[in-house]
């Protein structure tokens, strides 16, 4: 379809304001994806070491060290879970889930998780050298009386489960972006046709050329603007030349 430099600009200038939208739709929509599943790990891991904080009074109490060792091996079977290691109050770690030793970057920070807020769950990212990126969630044992839980979550698997699930929202914009474009395509053509009619009809009225075709009947017959222009038109040509001669009025016959 060959457009109309009538309808250039606007159908550019459509396609153009269209894709301007789609694309801040778009940014807002991995934005939104992206702090939501972020919150939604993070309150996860949050929720989980409360549960497990929990549990652990009593476990701790009667110092029962290898239920509280596979309780907390039982829940890395949760989804985005990487680690778990439980404290006491002396900062000493009574059970983890590190394999073959608990990393001195661990070590290091026990004690500022106690410092940061000891009655508070805390977040903060950590990096263990030769392993990766991790966010650390701290939950308090009876506000940090009795020790702490601490769960970390792979930075880089929560990245890619974010990206696959923006990855699915750039799809999903991509199809309705080009149905959007066909559809400008077509609504631009249902406009496009009857112009187009009238500028060929015209043309023949000016050259004198039969318009017998049965559109040209279907256009005369139109109650929009293309048929009232074409209706103009037959009647400039019937004033024009009234016996319909083809020749122009005072113009002689050679």
């Amino acid at each position: 379809m060959r457009l109309l430099r009538l309808f250039q600009k606007p159908f550019f200038g459509i396609i153009s304001l269209f894709f301007l939208v789609a694309f801040a739709t778009s940014l807002v929509c991995i934005s939104a994806v992206d702090s939501q599943l972020s919150k939604e790990y993070t309150e996860n891991s949050e929720g989980l070491a409360r549960s497990i904080a929990d549990s652990s009074v009593d476990i701790l109490l009667n110092r029962d060290l290898s239920t509280l060792q596979a309780l907390i091996d039982k829940s890395l079977d949760i989804q985005g879970i990487s680690y778990i290691y439980i404290t006491n109050e002396n900062r000493e770690i009574l059970a983890h889930t590190f394999v073959p030793f608990v990393p001195d970057e661990v070590l290091q920070g026990i004690e500022e998780l106690f410092q940061i807020d000891p009655s508070s769950p805390v977040h903060r990212p950590l990096n263990l050298s030769g392993i990766g990126d991790f966010l650390e969630v701290s939950f308090p044992i009876l506000r940090s009386e009795a020790g702490r839980v601490q769960i970390l979550m792979d930075q880089d698997n929560i990245s890619l489960k974010i990206q696959n699930a923006i990855g699915q929202q750039v799809i999903w914009m991509a199809i309705i972006l080009t149905v959007g474009f066909f559809l400008v395509l077509i609504l631009v053509n249902l406009t496009y046709n009857p112009i187009r009619e009238t500028l060929n009809y015209a043309t023949g009225l000016a050259r004198g050329e039969s318009m017998e075709d049965p559109k040209i009947q279907t256009l005369l017959e139109r109650k929009d603007e293309t048929g009232d222009l074409a209706r103009l038109f037959q009647y400039f040509a019937s004033v024009r030349d009234p016996d319909k001669t083809g020749r122009l009025p005072g113009k002689k016959e050679e």
